[in-house]
């Protein structure tokens, strides 16, 4: 690892202000980016990192009328086992009781998982020896290489590399907010391939907190090859709201997650068996599998299956 420079912010509005100067990149639990440094995958290297850590009052996990309210630095171990999160979104408390190994879940935060860059094996080679589509290259090498694990759905400008957040599907189909020191993004539109961001973060902006609408009833399924730590082959949640609208989301097929309008629409009248069937089915129609990925089709028809059954009566 190179030498940068180490600085402890006092807020997140100071740790924007640093990153937005130049070369600088912000660490919350440093479970990801410490080995995005070790392997120096980017094209650049930086200067210095920005520590969240010290930054007051960003760990909490709180009710605010009808949100849940969490900040970015709370770590995923606590978001797992909060009462509020488990009672009003219980989606997104399984979905980081999955994510990782137990050690990474009581280091790594909830703003660093939906921060966290893609985890395709291309982009993140060591010593930046594939220069692909997201570091400026003209190319991806997946549409043609090794894409076992790759998006389902197509590339996202150029770019075929899936989405290995656990928390995105339940963050999106719960209607989640994400909150920068800019601005506020649903998270619907907040994941998306942005150079070697997987989200649509600017220079000079940091998450602060993620706001979660209660939920009737929710859930998430993951299929990985190891299941007590390895990213999702594919993932997905489903969460009746308030209003008794039934969200679906996919992760891991897509850069960025994949709602699915259509398997929602086919659970409209309830869901049983035959309706989830449907939806399972309408949520893959438009897949367009590359070479050696074609047998995510049926896992993500089955997760969402799987998942809506699970908000069944």
């Amino acid at each position: 690892m190179r030498h940068f420079k180490h600085m402890q912010a006092s807020s997140a509005n100071e740790a924007a202000s640093v990153i937005g100067k130049g070369n600088a990149l912000v660490m919350a639990g440093g479970t990801d980016l410490l080995g995005t440094l070790k392997d120096e995958i980017l094209p650049t290297y930086p200067e210095t990192v920005v520590d969240l850590k010290a930054i007051p009052g960003m760990d909490g996990i709180s009710e605010d009328g009808d949100d849940v309210v969490i900040g970015a630095l709370a770590k995923l171990a606590d978001v797992a086992e909060s009462e509020t999160v488990r009672a009003n979104c219980s989606a997104l408390a399984e979905a980081c009781a999955r994510a990782a190994s137990p050690t990474i879940r009581h280091m790594g935060t909830i703003g660093g998982n939906v921060c966290q860059m893609h985890r395709c094996w291309y982009f993140r080679v060591p010593d930046d020896r594939f220069h692909c589509r997201r570091k400026g290259g003209d190319y991806c090498p997946a549409r043609i290489g090794d894409n076992r694990y790759h998006s389902i759905f197509g590339d996202q400008d150029g770019c075929f590399a899936s989405s290995s957040h656990d928390t995105a599907p339940a963050l999106v189909a719960l209607g989640a907010v994400v909150k920068t020191t800019k601005r506020e993004v649903p998270a619907e539109e907040f994941f998306k391939a942005n150079g070697v961001r997987s989200n649509v973060l600017e220079d000079g902006e940091v998450v602060t907190e993620i706001r979660v609408p209660k939920a009737q009833k929710s859930a998430f399924q993951k299929f990985a090859l190891r299941k007590s730590i390895d990213f999702p082959v594919a993932n997905c949640a489903a969460a009746r709201l308030a209003d008794g609208s039934v969200r679906v989301a996919l992760g891991g097929v897509y850069p960025a997650p994949v709602r699915s309008a259509s398997a929602e629409a086919e659970v409209v009248g309830g869901i049983g068996e035959s309706s989830a069937a449907k939806a399972g089915d309408a949520a893959v129609v438009d897949c367009r599998p590359l070479s050696n990925n074609e047998y995510k089709v049926e896992i993500a028809r089955t997760l969402v299956k799987r998942t809506l059954l699970e908000l069944a009566d």
